[in-house]
């Protein structure tokens, strides 16, 4: 039997909405049925074994209340969806879950971030991607490799979402630490380089925005995990587990990098203050060995009558002498001490 009825001429495709990704249906059993239009989504889900799987990206106003119509989407729901920069939560609307999650990406060595709203029924899966994310293309493919998972409806699709994300993250905390390395041994250089400090305020300031929006995603995890049962089935609280433990070894990471790197910064600042007082040290000691030459010369530079020695012939090689000697005494005393 066709459970899906061809799409009129004036239906409109994914491939004429930039901001839909994909919209497809599926059956109870998990098998795909294909790709339909946001117009056909009501036709498949008349069917009785059907579910579909939509995915947004930075959908406008009337693409959100078109899908709020078919789905039957709460009024808040579909305003936060609206608007961005919302924090991490869960909210739960009837039989509909709304999540909100943070997500980041590296773009040119630099960390940007964004967000994802989804909305969960029991027979739809809904991604609204905004800001720097990757698409979820990967993750659907996974779910549709595993059909007899899928069969368990849109809350495996939801883990699948959800553990990309996490997953994604763990390269990124991977190549800050790399990088925490390199900019350690920078740190030991003889020289001081304003750069090394600056990379380093850089990566507490990422470091500390990534883990706000890691943070609350535990919480996030384990209401999954205990609560919902109307959405969560027994056979997937091991999976969204798993997810939560994936979670808590990222915000576990980034706590341990964001002590490494307020040490770092500490160490940082304690050498360049130690490297100042090693500088004042060497100035101070060859002020003191300036300061014997001027004494005697300023003694010489009196317009006395009489003065010690001034009509022996000896009397100028001597004098620098004992200033040499003196000047060389002070030497090896500060040389001594390390402070030259």
């Amino acid at each position: 039997m066709n459970l899906i009825t061809p799409p009129s001429p004036t239906a409109l495709s994914t491939a004429d909405q930039p901001m839909v990704v994909n919209c497809v249906a599926y059956r109870n059993d998990g098998s795909r049925i294909g790709e339909i239009t946001l117009d056909t989504i009501s036709e498949v889900l008349a069917q009785p074994d059907t579910f579909v799987w939509v995915g947004l990206h930075e959908p406008d106003e009337a693409l959100l209340m078109k899908l709020q119509e078919e789905f039957g989407l709460h009024d808040l729901a579909i305003e936060d969806a609206h608007n961005a920069h919302q924090r991490t939560k869960i909210d739960a609307y009837g039989d509909s879950l709304f999540l909100v999650v943070q997500t980041a990406q590296l773009i040119n060595t630099r960390l940007a971030f964004g967000e994802t709203h989804i909305f969960l029924g029991q027979r739809y899966l809904v991604t609204v991607r905004h800001g720097a994310s990757l698409s979820y293309a990967p993750a659907r493919r996974d779910c549709e490799h595993a059909p007899h998972m899928l069969a368990l409806g849109p809350s495996y699709a939801l883990y699948g979402v959800l553990d990309f994300i996490v997953d994604n993250l763990l390269p990124i905390v991977r190549d800050f630490r790399e990088e925490l390395q390199k900019l350690e041994q920078d740190i030991f250089v003889d020289t001081f380089n304003r750069g090394t400090v600056r990379r380093l305020y850089d990566m507490q300031r990422d470091l500390m925005t990534l883990r706000l929006a890691v943070a609350p995603l535990q919480d996030v995890i384990s209401q999954l995990v205990k609560l919902h049962p109307k959405m969560i089935p027994d056979e997937l609280r091991a999976y969204f587990s798993d997810v939560y433990d994936h979670v808590f070894r990222v915000n576990e990471a980034i706590s341990a990098m964001r002590e490494m790197l307020n040490a770092a910064i500490n160490v940082n600042l304690s050498l360049v203050t130690l490297g100042q007082n090693e500088v004042m040290k060497k100035l101070a000691g060859y002020a003191a060995m300036l300061a014997v030459p001027t004494l005697f010369t300023s003694w010489y530079g009196m317009n006395f009558t009489h003065m010690p020695e001034l009509s022996q012939p000896w009397a100028y090689p001597a004098i620098i002498t004992v200033v040499a000697c003196v000047v060389g005494t002070i030497y090896l005393a500060l040389k001594r001490a390390k402070w030259l």
